[in-house]
């Protein structure tokens, strides 16, 4: 007889909660060697990982490259900043996968670089970040250089291992996920040295390591040359704006009551600057006449009604400053912020409402994206192409210029109505050809580079599962080498 209070076993019950659940039995031999008693270290899928990769040569790190960690915060203070100088300083948050971000350069003076110049990086070192985001591997381009970078990354400097190929194979799915395995710590987690000197890699052959090499300069010559159409289209612009005016020398402005507060609501000096009267003075007599934002695109406000179980999510960070681009992540609908508000088209551009001087506008190039609060969404309607506004807002002259809006200090933030309210010029049709002809250009170059990246990791995973044969014919058909 079952007690009342005794619920009867329920088989699929207990089936559920045992899904996904795993075991992994390992010898005391191996723990001893690995010194990891943590489960976490013991996954399933490392062991599979690892499993795989030993059906190769393998070898570890140090015994084909030397490190290098930089200098501990005390060394240098990020206080010592100077606006600009042919020296930079790399911290952390920079290095990303494959690339290394350039969307908002630090810079060191000279006396700081060369006292610090041993941990000067080359051309085709590889970063590591160690702290933070853990994992993320770059390789330093000669246009990078002098450089010099924090504590927060290791350099790897390649002594018997190509570089581009330990590259592709840090960010593929073995190389990164063994790496992670090795992480340390519980709030602040890292990876020490070690971590990296200790990390298993298998070889392959030089002719498969060049052609992983070719395919990956490929795609970083398609950066290039999209970052060169890019700037072509900015001057374009900023030519017919007139972003080289000059400002007038005394920034002194007097207004009555009814000229200032009355008629704007604002009382703060910043607001009336001179220079903002000239930016509008250039506008609105460009050549071929001005209009306002919010007559040539519509404003997307259309709410997420939250009824899937998760969305593609976009917020401010995910907005690439210096290529103009935006990235998103799957988050569950119950982890969504409050803040999760404009479900978005393809083609539609954001405006960065917070900090709006950082430039972060971006067109979108996938559908059904869910999109920050923080952004003001607009929609074409009508003969005003989205790439000319988007290079448009992202010069100099209007970054600054919506700034005067702001109604914060450390934290600007816009209101949409100053967006929508802004006079943008008229471009004659040929001209107007020409730019949106270099943005879309540059868009399809960053496209082909992150599909040409995406091939050299992939080609170093076939590698590992099939062979290098058959990831050298699969990279051949696909990089056109």
């Amino acid at each position: 007889m079952i007690s009342p209070s005794v619920e009867p076993f329920d088989e699929a019950k207990y089936k559920a909660l045992m899904d996904g659940l795993e075991c992994s039995e390992i010898l005391k031999s191996e723990l001893e060697f690995s010194g990891r008693i943590d489960a976490e270290y013991y996954q399933k899928k490392y062991l599979e990982y690892q499993d795989i990769i030993n059906r190769h040569d393998v070898l570890p790190l140090f015994k084909v490259a030397d490190f290098l960690i930089g200098p501990f915060g005390s060394a240098y203070d990020t206080s010592s900043y100077v606006e600009q100088s042919d020296y930079r300083y790399i911290r952390g948050q920079d290095v990303k996968p494959f690339l290394l971000q350039d969307t908002s350069p630090r810079y060191m003076a000279d006396s700081d670089f060369f006292r610090l110049k041993k941990y000067a990086l080359s051309s085709n070192d590889i970063l590591v970040s160690v702290v933070g985001t853990l994992g993320n591997a770059c390789i330093i381009q000669n246009h990078e250089i002098p450089a010099i970078f924090s504590c927060k990354s290791t350099a790897i400097k390649s002594t018997g291992i190509n570089p581009f190929y330990l590259l592709c194979y840090l960010n593929s799915k073995y190389g990164k996920s063994l790496l992670l395995r090795k992480e340390r710590g519980a709030i602040q987690k890292g990876l020490n040295l070690d971590d990296l000197k200790t990390l298993d890699t298998p070889m392959f052959s030089d002719l498969f390591s060049e052609c992983i090499e070719m395919c990956v300069n490929k795609a970083f010559d398609c950066i290039r040359q999209a970052k060169c159409n890019y700037r072509d289209a900015t001057k374009q612009i900023e030519e017919i704006v007139g972003q080289e005016q000059e400002l007038p020398e005394i920034n002194c402005s007097t207004k009555t009551i009814s000229e200032s507060f009355s008629s704007t609501g604002r009382l703060d000096a910043e607001f009336y600057q001179e220079k903002y009267r000239a930016y509008e003075t250039g506008i609105l007599l460009a050549a071929q006449g001005y209009t306002y934002i919010k007559k040539e695109f519509l404003q997307i406000k259309e709410k997420c009604s939250r009824e899937l179980d998760a969305y593609n999510y976009v917020e401010i960070g995910d907005i690439d400053v210096g290529a103009g681009t935006a990235t998103f992540n799957a988050v569950n609908t119950n982890e969504l912020p409050d803040n999760a508000k404009i479900m978005t088209k393809q083609g539609d551009l954001l405006v960065s409402t917070v900090r709006p001087n950082r430039g972060a506008v971006a067109i979108l190039e996938d559908e059904g994206l869910l999109v920050s609060g923080a952004f003001t969404v607009l929609r074409e309607n009508g003969n005003y192409p989205k790439e000319i506004l988007q290079v448009l807002l992202r010069t100099s002259m209007y970054r600054d210029w919506l700034l005067r809006f702001n109604v914060g200090t450390s934290y600007p933030v816009i209101k949409d109505e100053y967006v929508l309210n802004m006079p943008i010029p008229l471009f004659e049709e040929t001209v107007k050809q020409s730019i949106v002809s270099k943005v879309k250009e540059a868009a399809s170059l960053r496209s082909q580079s992150e599909q040409l990246l995406e091939y050299a990791k992939q080609a170093v995973e076939i590698a590992i599962e099939q062979g290098e044969d058959v990831a050298l014919a699969w990279l051949k058909e696909r990089s056109g080498e």
